[in-house]
């Protein structure tokens, strides 16, 4: 019985800074193809305000009402990407679980 809280422990170690890291990967890929791709009917446009908007939605209730969407995902990234950095520091300050 004392390998379930172990499992979770590692579990948990890989996962929660990996869900940061995605998202911060993803807020820089729509950060860099809104630049590139300026036709907003594009498919790649949607994809990446579909995926990112979740990610968005919080900063955006932070911040004033009329902040540019440009603004609100440089945010976002800051974000995410503060958060990836400090889930990690965490998780090795926690040290890596042992069994035993």
């Amino acid at each position: 019985m004392d390998e379930l809280p172990l499992r979770l422990c590692l579990f948990v170690n890989i996962v929660v800074p990996l869900v940061f890291f995605m998202a911060a990967i993803y807020l820089a890929l729509h950060i860099v193809f809104a630049r590139f791709v300026l036709t907003p009917a594009s498919p790649v446009t949607w994809f990446f305000g579909v995926v990112t908007g979740p990610l968005t939605r919080p900063i955006r209730a932070w911040l004033g009402p009329g902040t540019p969407e440009p603004r609100v995902r440089l945010l976002a990234l800051g974000v995410y990407a503060a958060l990836w950095l400090v889930s990690r520091a965490f998780f090795v300050w926690l040290g890596a679980p042992r069994q035993g």
